[in-house]
């Protein structure tokens, strides 16, 4: 696979890079950007293998809820000019209404969802053609609470993200400063009990390369390796956790002690990040480093 301006731009905004590194990884891992991750944090050239990606879509995230159900639903559009047009909008309220109504788990199942005499497919080609740019239903998801649960919402900026927790806790408001956690920091799991075993396992691979490029290390006794390793992995592991994150609330707390002080506890999460995995055309960045890349 050939290694582009567009896979090299995605993989700096991931580790931050330099341009010719993040070619050279691309092109050990004949441009596979997930290895190429991988690839650079072993060199030492990644700070981190949390994804930082920089949204590319257009278009919203949104959130609708009526007692113990929760949908969170996606909608792209080409350009930020339509997504904040008021029949885009529209459209999206009568959707988020309908999958709210619905027993719906799946895009498939969303698009064949009939409202007002027409599928949702239907209104989305219509819309296309009405406001003449692609637009497109991209995702949902739907969430069922117990009656002794609440859910945590939170949507930023205008629904470029879109968060919903399901908690216990006297106070919803707890659960929704929880949501806005998830929002601003993306954890991975609720907890390190739930970190699959395959994450684990990879982090520790990472972890002992970079040890073995390390020379001020050569010559240490494994104890201290493991040590070293083990410390490196929590370390990486409280980022991935939602509990163990500081709370951007109060960054003398964890998420977990909030929780604990408040006898509340997380019992999932969902998140919805604007145009997730879709990749932008290339601009001006490829004039910036054509040069470079010769």
């Amino acid at each position: 696979m050939s290694v582009t301006v567009a896979l090299i731009k995605e993989l700096r905004e991931m580790t931050g890079a330099g341009i010719m590194d993040a070619k050279k990884a691309l092109t050990e891992t004949n441009g596979n950007v997930e290895e190429a991750v991988t690839y650079l944090r072993k060199q030492g050239m990644a700070a981190s293998a949390k994804k930082a990606d920089r949204i590319a879509a257009e278009g919203i995230t949104s959130i609708k809820t009526d007692g113990n159900t929760a949908v969170v639903f996606e909608v792209n559009a080409e350009t930020d000019f339509v997504a904040r047009n008021e029949n885009f909008l529209d459209m999206v309220e009568v959707i988020g209404n309908a999958l709210l109504a619905s027993d719906v788990t799946t895009t498939e199942e969303a698009l064949a969802l009939v409202v007002g005499g027409e599928t949702i497919e239907e209104m989305i080609i219509q819309a296309t053609a009405t406001i003449g740019e692609k637009i497109s239903f991209r995702r949902v998801a739907r969430i069922v609470k117990t009656d002794e649960e609440v859910f945590g919402t939170y949507v930023h900026t205008g629904g470029r993200i879109s968060t919903v927790v399901v908690g216990t806790s006297a106070d919803a408001a707890v659960i929704n400063n929880v949501a806005m956690q998830v929002a601003s920091m993306n954890p991975k799991y609720v907890s390190r009990e739930d970190i699959a075993e395959e994450d684990l396992n990879k982090e520790k691979e990472i972890q002992l390369s970079i040890l073995e490029n390390d020379e001020s290390l050569k010559g240490k006794p494994e104890a201290v390796l493991n040590g070293i390793i083990q410390g490196r992995i929590s370390k990486t592991m409280k980022d991935f956790t939602l509990v163990d994150q500081d709370f951007i609330i109060d960054a003398k707390l964890s998420v977990g002690q909030y929780l604990k002080n408040n006898n509340a506890t997380v019992v999932s999460f969902t998140r919805f990040e604007l145009g997730e995995g879709i990749e932008k055309r290339v601009e001006d960045f490829a004039a910036e480093v054509s040069a470079q890349l010769k």
